[in-house]
């Protein structure tokens, strides 16, 4: 991959805070990572407001939307009952975005290196 691994990871991370924010904006989703509140209700698609187009986006972006939330999205853990500060949120994503964008550099140069045409010597 031509693009260093210290921009990819920044870039990335700016990608998912921009994401996570603009679709929470516009499908007037609950909490701070866009997720209803209730972990019941995770993999639940659409939105009360009855919306078609709301309705589709969520459908649509959801698998996005786990990917970029991770292990915050899992029912089994209580993060989001305890209401935590916004900086931890904040913090947590960042750690593990790096780590996910640092996996999905890696594997974007090696696809990129196997599909390279080989150098003869």
């Amino acid at each position: 991959m031509n693009i260093p691994r210290k921009k990819f990871v920044i870039l990335f991370i700016i990608s998912g805070f921009a994401f996570l924010f603009i679709s929470t904006s516009l499908l007037g989703t609950t909490g701070p990572q866009g997720f209803p509140q209730s972990p019941d209700s995770i993999l639940r698609t659409g939105s009360d407001s009855g919306v078609t187009w709301k309705s589709a986006a969520s459908t649509i972006i959801l698998p996005i939307k786990i990917v970029l939330i991770g292990p915050l999205a899992l029912p089994q853990i209580n993060f989001l009952k305890e209401d935590p500060p916004p900086p931890f949120i904040g913090i947590y994503f960042i750690f593990y975005w790096t780590i996910l964008a640092s996996i999905i550099h890696y594997f974007l140069g090696n696809v990129q290196e196997s599909t390279a045409e080989p150098r003869i010597y």
